[in-house]
Formats: C-alpha cells, structure tokens, sequence
C-alpha cells in the first residue's frame, strides 16, 4: 500500500477545530461520528443537522435564523436554505472591532512596488463606515451593483464590504484584463459605481489604467460615479470623465456602520465564467451560502482561526480573492500581495512568509511547478518557521510537485490541494489537517457536499474514471445566473447532463480510501478511439523533463478519430528534435498507457492561459481546426493563440 507523504501529528489533531467539531457532534448529534469518515457520512445523511451545527460552531452573527434550515432539500436546484435568516455577510467579516481585537492587524498588504500598508480591525470598520457613508449618500440601496476593476488593494476589500453592509451587489476584475473582457462583464450587470485605481505595477513595471476606465465607462451603460484610487501616483483624474472622484474625497466621515439585515440568499457577488467560449456566464452568489460555506472550508478543512495569517497569491479577478476575504471571518489576518510573483525572483512570495509569519500560504499549482523549474529551494534559503499549510488550487498538482514541497519547501506541512470553482465559489474536494496526504492527491471531499464520480450510465464507482458530481444541494449553490430569468441557462450548464445531479465538469476518480484524483476538465478530455484521456495525466509525465517548462495537450479532428497533439514550451535554447521527442513519448508510455501518447509533438513559445493563470484547452483546439475563438479578452495572452494557427506539422 502507498504510503503517506505526510501524517499529522497527535498535538495538531488533538488541537485542530474539526476535531473539537466532530466531539461537538458525537455528543450532540451521533455518538457514532469518531473520525473524518464517520463525519463526512454523517454530513450528507443528515446535512440539516449538520449545516445547523455548522452556524453554531462558527457563530454566524443573524438577527433572525429560526428552525428551519432547507426548504425542500430534494429539490436540485430549488432547495432554499435557512429560509428565515436575516443576517449581513459584512457583519460576519468585521465582528473583530472591539476591545482588544480593535488593535489586532485584519489586512497586511505589500505591493510588489515596495509600498506596504498595515489595517487594523478597528480601522477597516472604520474605513468601511467612511466609504458606505459615500455609497448612501449617492443613493446606492440593495440590489444595486458596485463594480470594482482593481489591483489586489486594501480597497478592493473596503469597498465589498461597504457594499455589503448595504445589500449592494458586488463584482470585481483584475486591472490585467482588456477592455472588452471588463465590457463583457461588467456590461451585463450595469453597475452604477465602479472602483478603480489609476495604475498598478506587474514585473517591473507600472501600468496606467485611466484610459482603459475611460473606455470602460463609455461602453458600460449606467455608471454614475469613478471612485479612483491613486496607487503609487497621486493622480487620480481621468481625462473627459467628469464623474471620476478620488477615494478620499468619495468617502464620508461616519460614527456609525449599519449593516442591512436580509435574507439568507440575498445576492453577495457575481463572479463570472471564464469566457473562452463566449461571453461569459454571470454566477450570481447569496451572502448566506458563501460565508457558511467558506467559514465550514476555511475554519473546519483549513483550521484557520484568529492567531493565523492567511495568504492567497490571488487577483481580485479570481475566486480565491473572495474566499481569502472571508478569513476576516474567522479572525485572521489576510495578507494582500499585489504584482509579479517573481519579481525581481522568485524568492518573493517566500519573503513574505518569513516578514509576515504568514501560517496558511495558498497559490496555483502552475506556481510550485514553476519554482521547482527555477531551481529554488527554500528550505534552504528561507526560515518558513510560521508555515503550517500550502493550499494549491487552479489546476491538478501533480505527483511530482508533492515531491517538491516536501522536499525542498518544508518538510513538516499540510499541502492541501483544493478544487471547486467559480461556479459554487468553494470547494467540492479539498484537504483535512487531520488526514494523511498522499502523494497526488486531493485529501478528502469536502463536509456536507456529496460528491461522487459517475460513469457513462450515471452511476457512482470507486478506483474508475467519470465525471465529478454532487448529489445533494448545498448552500453555495449559485442563486442563478444574471438575466437568466426562466433559469434555463443555469439548467443547460450544471443540470442537463443528469438530472437533479450537479455535474461539475472535472474528469476525477474517487480512490478507496477517500481520496481524489483530477485529471482535467471534462470538456477537454481526449478520446483517441473513444477512449477517454484527462490532459492532467500527459502533463504530468511531460513536465518531469527537465527541457519543458510547461505543455498543453489537445485532441485533434483526424481520419473520422481523434489524434492527441501535445505543444511544449521549453527552456531557453533547447529545440525540440528527434531525441528529445522520444524522451517525451518514452515518458508518457512508461508511465501511462499507450493511448496517451501524442500522435504529433510540436514547440510553441507561449501556451495561452485566462487571467487567473489557466491554460485554455479549448481555445487551442479552436485555433486548430481554423474556428473562432469567442472572447479573447478574457486571456492573458491572447497573442499566443496565434503559435498554433495553421501549424506545419498537423497537416499529416
């Protein structure tokens, strides 16, 4: 049997919350539930039970909740959770402002620039009251949107929370998108303030965003009021946009923040799909669903609470900046990292850790995946005495890179790989810090989300391959989709393929010990002769080689079958030749199976990939066959589809 790469000591399991937790429950609920397996069980037998025991044990602030906790739970979707609660998601985030936790640090931010900026809790209420005194005052009321297209600022968090104190509905992208990709956002919500900041600094570099706010503004109908946030220049104008106003002078001085006490599935944020394929989905989340889903992740599966200091490398265009956010719930510091994760090397985010005593430290696995390539080793070079747990979310982590974290990071930590999306705004699999990790993994799947594989007829198996869903409604559950309003859009994405069952999209395997597997998205799951191939499972034998930095594999339309294309990109210098085509082949058939290997093999400079840093399978096998490719805007580096366009070397 494999044996773990990691085990939790007696002390942290002794002292971790889900073990107080699960005692709570043995005594209260089920003398049965005596470990992690027995409390899944229990949370998907009895999710009213267990959901309830989740607001008390993480004290959920609401001026009503009563005994009802779903209405109609067989219903999926349609089940309404906590149907009387009235409560306020800002509220939950800012409860640490008195006393002595008034004085304590909520946010460290360091921007990449060299500026830093430390707030307490006392001052981000503070700061939030001073700012929703400026939303009132414009007559922003809930249900209204408030945009932000911001650097990962402290105000990005201050103006979420004004808005939700309100009941406005908040929506964010990162300052790196292009103009069109913010229109095909923001332009279907038509919010009426938009936040921004007039540059931000990548690699380098600093970027002035006004023109592109200007451009913005005159595409988006309905914005009413710039708020402009001078980040490392004090000009905050904007040419020709006489609605523009600096931050400062947007908020009013307040000795009082009220908070709008509203229904358990009052909208929270709308975040979006990707938006490879067309323009993108707008997911509309409740403020009751997001925070108890990510209090149970963040203080059960993560065990965050009040002495921890929570780091997500994130944009505020990505989901993991709302759920970083919502570690202000548990009474942790959030640190706040603006610009290039390797600038100027790749040591800066360890820097942080060690400045910051950060505990929790989450990033994408293409990140440890690029750091093992540069050749660092901070368990050499860096104290990391404070780090407790690595979460790594975005994409599969491969085996390898477990390897790597324990071997050149730090040998005693909890490397949590986690999966979910935008779509819940949370996780369907993630990590446990009283479970062992074993080498390419996900721990566990998460409390209260039944989660199964299924197979081609729907049915759920064990140590196989199929399509990862959940079986059960859960309160993360999107309220819908933004001008959806016979719900059939939302149906037609989760619901169609089964239904009453939430297909998630991801190809996975449940193994027998609990554990998961993710290969890659369904929809781009190769089938040479109809057999079905996650792209997790090639990239992960390619990218041991030391000559590639990074591959994207695709299935191509040939002979009435499908071939498998794999592109490299390589280190500087190497060309790819006979020799080292033989490698990759020989690597991919040692280790996986003949079906897997590439019919052709092709070096490209760049692979694209979305903003939030994934690459985009879908986008490349578009650009193959000489299809349109729907929305540009919503990658990184949209230049790159261009390197696979009418290639040489797939016309035989």
């Amino acid at each position: 049997m494999t044996e773990p790469v990691w085990v939790p000591s007696a002390e942290r399991i002794e002292r971790a919350a889900i073990t107080r937790f699960m005692h709570e429950i043995a005594h209260a609920c089920d003398p049965w539930v005596s470990d992690y397996e027995s409390l899944y069980q229990f949370s998907i037998t009895h999710p009213r039970m267990f959901w309830q025991a989740v607001w008390e044990f993480c004290s959920v602030a609401a001026d009503e909740r009563d005994t009802e906790i779903v209405d109609d739970i067989s219903r999926m979707p349609g089940a309404r959770w906590f149907p009387k609660a009235r409560l306020n998601f800002a509220q939950n985030l800012l409860r640490f402002n008195s006393g002595d936790d008034a004085e304590r640090v909520a946010i460290h931010f360091r921007g990449e620039s060299g500026v830093a900026e430390d707030i307490t809790f006392g001052e981000l209420h503070q700061q939030v009251a001073d700012f929703a005194a400026g939303l009132k005052a414009m007559g922003i009321e809930p249900g209204d949107r408030v945009a932000g297209f911001l650097p990962n600022l402290p105000q990005a968090i201050i103006g979420m929370l004004a808005s939700a104190s309100i009941g406005a509905i908040w929506s964010s992208c990162s300052p790196d998108f292009g103009v069109n990709g913010v229109v095909d956002r923001f332009g279907q919500i038509r919010p009426r303030v938009l936040i921004t900041a007039n540059g931000y600094y990548y690699n380098g570099k600093r970027h002035d965003c006004r023109q592109r706010v200007a451009s913005i503004v005159e595409r988006v109908p309905g914005i009413e009021r710039v708020v402009v946030v001078p980040y490392g220049e004090p000009d905050c104008e904007i040419d020709a946009l006489d609605i523009a106003v600096a931050w400062a002078d947007f908020a009013q001085a307040s000795d009082h923040l009220e908070f709008a006490q509203l229904p358990f599935d009052h909208p929270l944020y709308i975040m979006y799909s990707s938006g490879t394929t067309g323009v993108p989905k707008c997911i509309v989340h409740s403020a009751g669903g997001t925070l108890l889903q990510h209090l149970k992740e963040l203080r059960l599966h993560t065990d965050v609470g009040i002495d921890d200091r929570l780091f997500y490398f994130t944009t505020c265009g990505w989901m993991m900046w709302n759920w970083l956010v919502s570690g202000l719930a548990t009474g942790a510091t959030v640190v706040l990292y603006d610009g290039s994760p390797f600038y100027p090397d790749g040591n800066r985010l360890f820097d942080l850790i060690d400045e910051l005593d950060i505990t929790v430290f989450g990033t994408s696995a293409k990140y440890l995946s690029a750091v093992e390539k540069a050749g660092l080793n901070p368990a050499t070079s860096h104290e990391l005495a404070s780090l407790r747990t690595i979460l790594s979310t975005g994409s599969p982590l491969m085996a390898e890179s477990y390897d790597f974290v324990y071997d050149k990071i730090k040998a005693n930590v909890l490397l949590a790989s986690i999966a979910g999306g935008t779509d819940i705004i949370s996780c369907f699999v993630l990590g446990c810090p009283t479970l062992p990790v074993y080498r390419g993994e996900i721990q566990c799947r998460g409390l209260g989300m039944k989660v199964e594989i299924l197979n081609d007829k729907a049915e759920p198996v064990v140590a196989e391959k199929g399509e990862l869903a959940c079986t059960l409604p859960f309160p993360s559950m999107p309220i819908g989709f933004w001008n959806d309003e016979d719900g059939q859009r939302y149906h037609q994405a989760y619901f169609a393929q089964v239904p009453g069952v939430w297909c998630h999209g991801d190809h996975a395997e449940l193994t027998p010990r609990g554990g998961i597997i993710i290969y890659g998205r369904s929809d781009a799951t190769l089938n040479p002769g109809g057999v079905r191939i996650g792209t997790a499972e090639i990239y992960r034998q390619v990218e041991k080689l030391d000559e590639v930095v990074e591959s994207i594999a695709i299935g191509q339309e040939w002979d009435d079958d499908v071939r498998v294309v794999l592109f490299v990109r390589l280190r500087a210098g190497v060309v790819l030749d006979e020799a080292l085509e033989t490698a990759i082949r020989k690597q991919i058939r040692a280790n996986t199976t003949p079906r897997h290997v590439p019919a052709r093999i092709v070096q490209v400079t760049d692979i694209p990939r979305t903003i939030s840093g994934k690459i985009v399978e879908l986008a490349v096998r578009e650009v193959v066959h000489g299809r349109e490719v729907k929305n540009k805007d919503a990658l990184a580096n949209p230049e790159a589809l261009e390197l696979f366009r009418d290639r040489e070397e797939l016309r035989s």
